[in-house]
Formats: structure tokens, C-alpha cells, sequence
């Protein structure tokens, strides 16, 4: 426990001034104390009330001060308490290999089914918002608890060209900063590797927890463990889904939407036309890195079920986060509790009838 404005404590120097007061008019009650006839009188009554029973009451108006002293300087304390505005972000990889037939009907497909099931299975109290990324990142809905809201969202994903993890880690940073004000922004980061610099402390856990599914590596935007770094800086974790099968060279298929002379500017993922190679292989090391970077786990799913477990296994239970409030309040109800006390004493020891 701290204190808000110690300087307040100040007021108990009045402790010792009631204290003062206290034994001079007990002095002056003896004074004038009636004289009786007989000693014995005197004596009798006497024995009848004890020390504590006649200073209690004014022990108790004591107590009460001082709690009242504690409660004018503002104690405030660190506590764990249940979050309940944690936030998950699915940050889905949307890029042309996501087309793969590997997993049938095709990647995209079967990641939306798995996304879906997750969402309609939630029952942690947790918002979810989506985070959809080829060339570049883009939020499509804003952390929810409407489920409904969810699927389409989740139904309407198309893919596009290219691949930027590093992007999508910074979106989904951002997402959460916007619905959580304790949790900063993201920075510019640099597209190269360069020096990976870690937090320079432990930093608060979050409640909040990214979850980034990707059938690829990422060669467009930021260095994906540079984005990594400013996760954990913030204490967001970041579970990590490699998606797909080992050497797929299996067709790309994605419906009308997979057509290469197809401009897709239009959709706002920096798309580049002419044909190219989509099916690059998962990039697990880099993923894993992501993942013991945050605190997370990397997942690997090479079938429908598996990436349906992978969602079942997610930790989105609600985690307990540490916050700091003021306790003002306790002191002074405890201070009146012991007013009330000593007046109820008072009227029973000492009735006026």
C-alpha cells in the first residue's frame, strides 16, 4: 500500500491532542466528583466498572481518527483482479497460397470454418476483433462480443498477394490500443532484420493476446520479430498457427476471386500483378521466435482437425491482470463503523434515562 498525498498524514497530530485533552478532563471529573455519605457506597460502584469499560469508547473515537487520517491521504494499493475487457485478435493470412488445395477445399476455407467455430464456441467474456493481412494489414472488425458480427466478417475474407507478418503484428497492436488506453501504440519498424532489441524490463502482462495464423513467410512489410519486439514491450502475447502441409505443390483454387490478371488494388493489399510461385513454405522458425518472444506458443496444422484443435487449445480463458485503486473508501467505513460503535456503547453503558 502507498499513499496519494502523505503529507496529509499530518492530521494525526491530532491523536495525541485528544489524548492530552482526554486525561486533563478526567482530572478535572475527579475533582469535582460528588462526595457521598459513605465510602462504602463509593467502593461498590467502583468495583462494578472497569478500566476498560470506561476508557473504551474513547480508544474506539481514537481508532476512528486515525483511520480517517489514512483515508485524507489517498492510500491506493496494487491488486489482481479478473480482467473483463481482454481483447483476442485472430490475425488471418489472406495471401494467394492461402488457395492451396492441399487441405481441401482449400486452405482459406477450411482456416474460415476453424476461425468461425472459435468464435461461436467462445465463452471466455473475451472481445474478439479480426485482423486480415496479404501485402499489408487491415483490421475488419473491430474487437466484439457479436458473434454474428464475427462470421461475416470471417465469411467475407478474400485473398490477395504477398505476405506481411510484421504488418500484421503492428495492426493488431494498434487494435488493441484502441480499445485499451493502458496499451501504446505501435512505432514505424524497419522492413530489414537489423539488431533485434529486446524490452529493456519485464513489462506488465497483458490480458490482451494476438493469435496469427499463416501459411507462408513473410516477404513484404516490417521484420516480423522487430514487430514482435514491441508486443512484448507491451506484454501482449502472441500464439503463432503455421498452416499447411510439408511440400505442397498441390493447385491454387479459390473460386472465381483466384484470377492472376486480376487487379487487386481494389481490395487494399498492394497487390502486384503477373504470375509468381505463391507456395512458400511456412516459416516455423521465425514463428516460434515470434511466439517465445511475447510469452506465446507456436502451433503447427497440417489438416482441418488439427487446426481445429489449435483453436480449441488456445489459453483464452480470462486471466487475472494486477491494477491499482484507491482504498480511501475502507478506511473511512471502517472509521465509521467504529463511531457508530463507540456511540452505541456509550447509550448502553451510559443511558440518559
Amino acid at each position: 500500500m502507498s499513499l496519494l498525498w502523505p503529507g496529509l498524514l499530518i492530521v494525526l497530530m491530532i491523536i495525541p491532542l485528544a489524548v492530552g485533552a482526554y486525561i486533563i478532563l478526567m482530572r478535572r471529573r475527579r475533582r469535582f466528583t460528588i462526595r457521598y455519605s459513605s465510602l462504602a457506597i463509593v467502593s461498590q460502584a467502583a468495583s462494578h466498572q472497569s478500566w476498560l469499560r470506561r476508557h473504551l469508547t474513547f480508544l474506539l473515537f481514537l481508532i476512528a481518527l486515525t483511520s480517517l487520517a489514512f483515508a485524507l491521504s489517498r492510500p491506493h494499493a496494487t491488486v489482481t483482479v479478473p480482467s473483463n475487457k481482454a481483447t483476442i485478435v485472430l490475425a488471418m493470412d489472406v495471401s494467394r497460397s492461402m488457395c492451396s488445395t492441399d487441405i481441401a477445399p482449400n486452405r482459406l476455407e477450411v482456416a474460415k470454418d476453424a476461425a468461425q467455430a472459435f468464435v461461436q464456441n467462445h465463452k471466455s467474456g473475451r472481445q474478439i476483433g479480426i485482423v486480415a493481412f496479404a501485402g499489408f494489414a487491415e483490421l475488419i472488425q473491430p474487437p466484439t462480443t457479436n458473434t454474428q458480427l464475427l462470421i461475416d466478417a470471417i465469411e467475407n475474407l478474400t485473398t490477395a498477394r504477398r505476405t506481411a507478418i510484421g504488418s500484421a503484428i503492428l495492426r493488431s497492436i494498434d487494435t488493441i490500443a484502441e480499445v485499451d488506453d493502458r496499451v501504446a501504440p505501435s512505432d514505424n519498424v524497419s522492413a530489414s532484420p537489423g539488431t533485434l532489441e529486446l524490452p529493456p524490463s519485464e513489462p506488465e502482462p497483458s490480458p490482451h493476446i494476438i493469435v496469427l495464423l499463416t501459411d507462408g513467410a513473410s516477404n513484404s512489410g516490417p521484420y516480423p520479430l522487430t514487430a514482435a519486439t514491441q508486443a512484448a514491450a507491451r506484454g501482449i502475447r502472441i500464439y503463432t498457427i503455421g498452416y499447411g502441409t510439408a511440400s505442397n505443390q498441390s493447385l491454387l483454387n479459390c473460386g472465381d476471386l483466384f484470377r492472376d490478371e486480376f487487379d487487386f488494388q481494389g481490395f487494399g493489399f498492394g497487390a502486384q500483378t503477373g504470375s509468381q510461385d505463391f507456395r512458400l513454405q511456412i516459416d516455423d522458425e521465425t514463428l516460434k521466435q515470434v511466439a517465445n518472444l511475447t510469452g506465446g506458443t507456436y502451433y503447427y496444422a497440417a489438416s482441418a482437425d488439427e487446426l481445429e484443435g489449435v483453436f480449441q487449445n488456445l489459453p483464452t480463458f480470462l486471466v487475472a491482470t494486477r491494477e491499482t485503486i484507491e482504498i480511501s473508501v475502507f478506511f473511512t467505513a471502517f472509521a465509521a463503523i467504529m463511531i457508530l460503535l463507540a456511540i452505541y456503547l456509550s447509550f448502553r453503558w451510559y443511558p440518559l434515562l
